[in-house]
Parts: C-alpha cells; sequence; structure tokens
C-alpha cells in the first residue's frame, strides 16, 4: 500500500504492534485511537514493528498485522520501521549510560528475585559485576515522576519505591521495551504518544530516560483497555480471537464506541475508509471515557 499523503504538521504520532500475535479488538482501538488523533490534527500517522523478541514471535504474524492495518483502511506515512533493524542504535546508547554511571551489570537469576514481586531491590547496585553474561539495568533515582495524561489525567509514581533498576537489555542481549521506544520516538519526531492504559505505569520510566539521553517529551493519551468476563484484558496471552477482513466495519464502529464517539446508523454499510473518514472529520479525544478498564460486555 503506498503511503498515505498528509498535510505538513507538527504532529506526529505512530502504531507499534509487537508481531507475538495477531492484531485483535484491543489493539484496534488503539491503533483506531492514535490513527485519528493524528489524522484529526493533520499530522503524519507512522508505523513500526515492535520485533526485538523472535522467541516470542510468531511466525507469519507481520505480515498479518500488515493485511489487518490495510483491511481495516488504515494508511500510514513513509516506510515502516523495524525495531530489529535498529540494534546498533540501541547498544550505543547502553553503552554511554553505562559509561556515564547510569547503568550497571545484574546476574540476579529470576528465582532470586521472586520474592520482591517486581520491585528489584538492589542487589547488584554497587557490586561492580562484569557486563559478561548478566542483564545492564538502569539505577533510577529515589523520587517520583509524574506527567498529565490527556485521557487519565494526572498520573504519578516513585521510581526508587516503585520500580528500582529496570533493566534495559536482558541476559540474553535482547534490548528491552523501554530504552527501544524511548530512542524510537524521539527519532522519529514522535509529539504525541497514544496506546493502551496499559503501559501507563510505563511511562514514568520512559521520562527518566528522555531526561538522561537529552530528548523531548512527547504528550501522552492512554486509552482504556477492554477485559473480558474473566477479568483478563484482550490480548495475545489469552488468545483473544484476531482481527477478521469481513468484520472492518463493524468492528471500527464497535471500536469507535468504546473510545466514546457516537455511530450513526448509516454507517453500518459503509466501506472501512469511509468509516474512517466519516470518524477523522468528527474526532473528540474528549468523548473517550476516563478510566482504565471497561468491560467487554459494556459494549455493544
Amino acid at each position: 500500500m503506498p503511503p498515505a499523503a498528509t498535510s505538513s504538521s507538527a504532529y506526529v504520532g505512530r502504531f507499534a504492534p509487537t508481531p507475538s500475535g495477531y492484531l485483535h479488538f484491543g489493539s484496534l482501538i488503539a491503533a483506531l485511537a492514535s490513527y485519528l488523533d493524528a489524522r484529526a490534527a493533520k499530522g503524519r500517522w507512522l508505523l513500526r514493528m515492535e520485533d526485538l523478541d523472535p522467541p516470542r514471535e510468531m511466525p507469519g504474524a507481520q505480515f498479518a498485522i500488515l493485511q489487518a492495518l490495510e483491511a481495516y483502511g488504515f494508511e500510514w506515512d513513509g516506510q515502516m520501521v523495524r525495531q530489529s533493524e535498529r540494534l546498533d542504535i540501541y547498544n550505543a546508547a547502553i553503552d554511554q549510560l553505562w559509561r556515564d554511571g547510569h547503568a550497571y551489570a545484574c546476574n540476579c537469576s529470576r528465582k532470586q528475585l521472586q520474592p520482591f514481586a517486581g520491585l528489584y531491590p538492589g542487589f547488584c547496585r554497587d557490586a561492580g559485576r562484569d557486563v559478561e553474561d548478566a542483564a545492564i539495568r538502569l539505577r533510577v533515582p529515589d523520587r517520583e515522576y509524574s506527567f498529565i495524561d490527556r485521557v487519565q489525567g494526572e498520573f504519578r509514581q516513585h521510581l526508587g519505591r516503585e520500580v528500582g533498576d529496570f533493566v534495559i537489555r536482558r541476559r540474553d542481549g535482547l534490548i528491552a521495551y523501554q530504552l527501544a521506544v524511548v530512542l524510537d520516538d524521539a527519532w522519529q519526531g514522535v509529539t504525541d504518544v497514544v496506546r493502551g492504559a496499559d503501559l501507563l505505569d510505563s511511562t514514568p520510566r520512559q521520562l527518566y530516560l528522555q531526561q538522561l539521553l537529552g530528548l523531548a517529551q512527547p504528550r501522552y493519551l492512554h486509552v482504556p483497555l477492554i477485559i473480558q468476563p474473566d477479568g483478563h484484558k484482550l490480548g495475545k496471552r489469552y488468545r483473544s480471537p484476531p482481527l477478521q477482513p469481513n468484520e472492518a466495519t463493524p468492528l471500527l464502529l464497535r471500536a469507535l464506541r468504546a473510545l466514546g464517539q457516537p455511530t450513526p446508523d448509516e454507517l453500518n454499510d459503509a466501506q472501512p475508509a469511509e468509516v474512517l473518514a466519516w470518524a477523522i472529520r468528527r474526532w473528540d479525544a474528549q468523548r473517550i471515557p476516563r478510566c482504565r478498564t471497561l468491560a467487554e460486555s459494556q459494549l455493544r
């Protein structure tokens, strides 16, 4: 598909799926919100494949994701970026953080850390471990980070007490999401990050990385997650059904309603591109429900 032609604008948005599975309805809501927010501002909408974890990547998922986006009428600007092609950039940033004393090697095992429920206790912080066969962690400050989300409002998190030093490169050499997303958003000039509320508590870590690396802070908008009857969010891990091309229009309309956007009956027989064009003209982010989750049973 040729990239969409858009007006020049300061707004740059993006959609960044992980190819560990196919797109599902929850993915559609995030893609739709980011797309409409960018296009309503006459901005650019970029596509980035976050393929940093080959063992978890589902064969054929990248192609299936592109097919689904096309079938649902999405058009992106420029060429798709793959994170797997930018490993040298990530490792160079890690080397710099190491030289500046912000990062250190950690050889703690999962078994050692299990009792601490995800809050790293700092065993290796001052141990001077060798970088070989070790994860690389970032030292976090004993301070709180906060930001104003366009939907969720103010969000605060104390990195020292609630997160602890976090991994930026795994022991197996794979780059961690937190570092890669910060570097890529800055490199691509992303001004607005629109994504699911499951990533809300990742944002303070990203703010800290932006500060350390001297990068601009984008605006953030986190849309509610759809929760299934069993309490799990819609997601690849829980085998949520993949998007089907023949369901594009009804699912787009359902996603619009989940985002608080009223839809008229005359759109029921429209093509996906027509639904998106209609929605761009009427997009109102203020209508998005100001909550972190929505029950699937609430959606009609």
